[in-house]
C-alpha cells in the first residue's frame, strides 16, 4: 500500500482542476468548490451540504438525540419549536426539510418564522392542532453567514 502526504495539490494544465485521466474532476475558485456530477453536469460541494441538522425529542424536556450547527432547541408551547442555530445563515432563504413520526396520530409538520438563527417548527395532529411528539428530524440546505 501507498501513501501519498502532501499540503498542496495543483492542476498540471490549470492550478484549480484536478483530472483523473481526461476528465476534469474538481474544479476550485475563491470559496468554491465544484465536483464533475453526471454526464457533464458540476456540483457545487458548499451548495450540496447540509449546513444544519438536528433529531430531538419534542415530548417532555425537548432534547437533541444528535445534531449539527444546532445550539439549542426552545419549546413554544405544544407541538411548537424553535431550533437555534450555532452558526448563523447567511440569509432567511434556506430550504427546510423536517419530518415527524408518530405510531399514534397522523401529523402535519410546519415551518414559518425563518430567521438567519433560527426557524419555527409546528407539528399538528389529524384536527389540525399543535401536538408534541417523540420524533423530529430537520435539515437544513442555504449558505451560512
Amino acid at each position: 500500500m501507498s501513501t501519498v502526504i502532501l499540503d498542496t495539490i495543483t492542476g498540471k494544465s490549470t492550478a484549480t482542476t484536478i483530472t483523473i485521466g481526461s476528465t476534469p474532476v474538481v474544479s476550485a475558485s475563491a470559496n468554491s468548490m465544484t465536483i464533475r456530477g453526471e454526464g457533464t453536469a458540476q456540483t457545487s460541494i458548499q451548495q450540496g451540504l447540509a449546513k444544519s441538522w438536528v433529531n430531538f425529542n419534542g415530548t417532555g424536556t425537548i432534547a437533541a438525540r444528535d445534531s449539527l450547527n444546532v445550539g439549542s432547541l426552545t419549546d413554544n408551547g405544544a407541538g411548537d419549536y424553535s431550533p437555534n442555530f450555532s452558526t448563523n445563515m447567511g440569509n432567511a432563504n434556506y430550504s427546510i426539510t423536517m419530518m415527524s413520526a408518530s405510531d399514534s396520530i397522523r401529523q402535519f409538520v410546519l415551518a414559518d418564522s425563518d430567521t438567519t438563527s433560527s426557524y419555527r417548527i409546528r407539528v399538528q395532529n389529524g384536527s389540525f392542532s399543535n401536538a408534541d411528539t417523540s420524533y423530529l428530524y430537520c435539515t437544513i440546505h442555504g449558505d451560512l453567514s
